[in-house]
């Protein structure tokens, strides 16, 4: 049997976050992998990464993945509310760093 495609498959959303940062998310038509393209100060920035996908309730997913620098980043897409929580881990000064963001979404065409 397999997973019915996530709601988000197919399309690109603007993703604002709470710091500042900006980014374009332009997802697979099959779900399974992102290209996130860095906006503003990260301009230039991209990666096309895969994804586990774990929808947790009606229009809200559980979506991870890890990039090529050893950011690992999960998000809690609810995409009735256009919201996301967001978790990244990364590699600082006297170890791993987590940070916890909230965002908003924007449907590009």
């Amino acid at each position: 049997m397999t997973a019915p495609l996530p709601a988000f498959a197919g399309h690109t959303y603007l993703f604002q976050v709470d710091n500042g940062a900006a980014f374009r998310n332009t997802y697979s038509a099959d779900g399974l992998r992102l290209r996130w393209d860095g906006l503003g100060e990260s301009a230039g920035q991209w990666e096309d990464v895969e994804l586990h996908v774990a929808q947790v309730a009606q229009d809200i997913y559980f979506v991870s993945w890890t990039e090529k620098s050893g950011i690992t980043v999960s998000h809690v897409m609810d995409l009735a509310a256009m919201t996301v929580r967001a978790f990244w881990t990364y590699e600082g000064e006297g170890g791993r760093v987590g940070e916890l963001h909230t965002g908003t979404l924007k449907a590009e065409a």
